[in-house]
């Protein structure tokens, strides 16, 4: 693919294997690793869905089925190497190849380093950071032999506007920097490295931290637009980055949040930071 006169609906993604992990959500919101899976499997591939809470990825695969899609679930770790192995083996023994990796995992802190314990400090950069690294490790060698293939690693706008959240931050820092390795590392064997920082974006789990009506509209009015993004405008800059409509894009960071990182104001009065940080949670 890649002619820009060829249907410009056709992402490239028919018949290619993808894992998403973190791909399960609450209930039955749409996070924004659900919101990934289901447009993947949408657009034609085939979707090992890998979440800690199996009947969460269950969740997923039933809503990706309703749609025509096929997928598949299993509960991993993606902290505990032997199990990330074993997911990558799983997605190559269904459907013989991997094409696409989606990582979506991760938590949040809340402090300074200060006021953050060394215990929470290295939870959050051991969900957030170095499960990346683990599930990648095992998800190159089967792309490679793929033939290529498509990362995406999911961030966050606090990696470029630091709010309080100070293990969180670093954590989705270095996955940026992460990304920049991998991608000059490996794409010479045809596998391309991208992010995605997504700003306040209103999803399950940000649901459960109980926001006021009036606060939910704050992290609104935060966007630039004036519109409240979801788990799907996550997904969909996924999906894009994964299709071949990004072949020629490797190492970048796309920012997926309404404007809000162009705005001076103070994120802590806007409301963005008001609830709980769900320190469970792993998607």
């Amino acid at each position: 693919m890649g002619d820009p006169a060829g249907d410009p609906f056709d992402l490239g993604l028919e018949g290619k294997v993808a894992i998403v992990t973190g791909g399960g959500s609450r209930g039955e919101g749409i996070g924004n690793g659900r919101a990934a899976a289901i447009l993947l499997a949408r657009a034609g591939a085939r979707v090992l869905v890998a979440d800690l809470d199996l009947a969460a990825a269950e969740q997923t695969v039933a809503l990706a089925a309703e749609e025509g899609g096929e997928a598949a679930a299993c509960s991993v770790d993606v902290t505990q190497e032997e199990q990330c192995e074993a997911m990558v083996r799983a997605a190559l023994d269904r459907w013989g190849r991997l094409d696409v990796l989606d990582n979506n995992v991760g938590i949040g802190s809340q402090g300074s380093v200060v006021e953050e314990t060394r215990e929470s400090w290295e939870r959050v950069l051991t969900i957030n950071l170095t499960s990346m690294m683990l599930v990648s490790r095992h998800a190159i060698p089967a792309m490679v032999k793929s033939g290529g293939g498509a990362i995406v690693n999911i961030a966050s706008i606090a990696a470029m506007r630091p709010r309080g959240l100070t293990a969180y931050s670093t954590s989705k820092g270095a996955i940026i920097s992460l990304t920049r390795a991998l991608a000059v590392d490996h794409g010479p064997s045809g596998i391309r490295v991208n992010c995605v920082a997504p700003g306040p974006a209103y999803t399950p789990m940000v649901e459960a931290w109980g926001l006021s009506d009036e606060a939910r509209e704050r992290r609104r009015k935060a966007s630039v637009i004036d519109i409240e993004g979801t788990g799907w405008d996550v997904g969909n800059a996924v999906v894009f980055l994964a299709s071949e409509r990004a072949r020629w894009i490797t190492g970048q960071t796309l920012v997926v949040d309404g404007g809000v990182t162009l705005l001076a104001r103070d994120r802590r009065t806007s409301g963005e930071l008001e609830g709980p940080i769900d320190r469970a949670a792993q998607g």
